[in-house]
């Protein structure tokens, strides 16, 4: 697995590289908000050759689509720890791994098509499951290790409860945009 994961990235770095050095070196810091993309369709469609819009849209797709396995992966081994639990099995079979797989993007795909609107409320989901990330590592550790007192654990400690503060700005801030800007729930209209 740690080998498909170095694999990915490394698509996923050819993919990207290219793309933001050339839109830094045709746009510079004045990228529009949408992005590259948007920034390509809206303002240069007619001066752009086919070639490289559809260069620019592969490799989008092709870094979509190497990304969705790395971020999906501890959905799947949960899934395959469910299956394995379920038909008290060692190991899932192959064609088992791939229906687990398969079920699951179809309900990301799905999800995307019936809620288009989560992008904008993306940042308030990610700042209520951020503290996975900038807080529980810190604490864990301090609990698990119980490192003396003083230095580092004093150091980890401090770390995760600036983390948890990142978490608490950061979930007011979502709130405080959706409050600003409200929220246009339109289900199965991407």
């Amino acid at each position: 697995m740690w080998r498909a994961v170095m694999i990915s990235y490394s698509i996923i770095s050819l993919c990207l590289y290219p793309l933001a050095i050339a839109g830094f070196w045709a746009y510079g810091d004045k990228i529009p908000s949408g992005g590259m993309l948007s920034a390509i369709s809206d303002t240069n469609l007619q001066h752009t050759s086919e070639f490289f819009l559809a260069l620019v849209n592969g490799l989008v797709i092709l870094n979509t689509l190497t990304v969705f396995p790395i971020y999906a992966m501890p959905v799947f081994d949960n899934l395959e720890i469910r299956y394995t639990a379920i038909t008290g099995r060692r190991r899932a079979p192959a064609a088992m791994r791939t229906c687990l797989r398969l079920f699951f993007g179809g309900l990301a795909f799905f999800i995307s098509v019936a809620f288009p609107f989560l992008p904008s409320i993306g940042p308030l989901i990610g700042g209520l499951a951020s503290p996975l990330t900038f807080a529980y590592p810190c604490l864990m550790w301090v609990r698990i290790r119980k490192p003396r007192r003083g230095g580092a654990r004093r150091l980890i400690t401090g770390l995760g409860c600036l983390g948890l503060i990142l978490c608490v700005l950061w979930v007011a801030a979502a709130l405080w945009r959706l409050i600003d800007k409200g929220l246009n729930a339109d289900f199965f209209k991407p």
